[in-house]
């Protein structure tokens, strides 16, 4: 199977590139993914769980893509997950896997798409990253949580080597504005060679 999509996913540099990606990719993300070992998504259900024993409290999975993470998730047991993510494609993808209370097509323009205290329990599964999300989305997140709120997120190889994403990270670490619960470095998409860390942080 070609990886054009996948080789390419790491060099985009602006939103609208990403979005036309993605949605581009859609179809044939899934089977290129698993081709490749997909690892993350149940690496972040399975560290958000050991944290979050109420399997009835509602996740947002933001940036959920084609749902493989919503899935991971509904696996580990969580009851109530809801979908947010920008590209329309793969969010047609998302929706008929069944795993999702509802699924939301955000606009990659709106700064505050999470309403504040909306979710104790947020999920960005390879949204952060250099070619995803820039470094602003995770204050975004992390603003929008309550106090006591959970965020179980990773970052692959690519964004641990970028500043801009580590340092996000420390900011809220360093000025105790959240606390790091769980860090472990493992299998991303082994197929490739990529690894990646996930974390689960408390916002205090």
């Amino acid at each position: 199977m070609s990886e054009k999509f996948l080789d390419k996913a790491y060099d985009l540099e602006t939103p609208e590139a990403t979005l036309e990606h993605y949605n581009q990719w859609a179809a044939s993300y899934d089977a290129e993914i698993a081709e490749n070992g997909y690892a993350t998504p149940g690496r972040i259900a399975e560290a958000l769980a050991k944290f979050q024993p109420d399997m009835s409290v509602p996740v947002l999975d933001f940036g959920c893509g084609t749902g493989l993470s919503g899935l991971a998730l509904r696996l580990q047991g969580f009851e109530t997950v809801d979908g947010m993510e920008p590209s329309d494609e793969m969010l047609a993808q998302a929706r008929s896997k069944g795993a999702y209370r509802t699924v939301t097509q955000i606009d990659v323009a709106d700064s505050k798409p999470i309403a504040q205290g909306a979710y104790r329990l947020i999920t960005g599964c390879g949204v952060l990253g250099t070619g995803a999300a820039p470094p602003a989305v995770f204050d975004m997140i992390l603003h929008a949580l309550p106090r006591g709120g959970l965020f179980a997120f990773s970052y692959n190889d690519h964004a641990l080597e970028d500043r801009a994403y580590t340092g996000k990270l420390n900011e809220w670490l360093d000025c105790s504005a959240a606390r790091l619960l769980f860090r472990e470095h493992g299998d991303h998409l082994p197929g490739i060679g990529l690894k990646s860390t996930v974390y689960v942080i408390e916002k205090a």
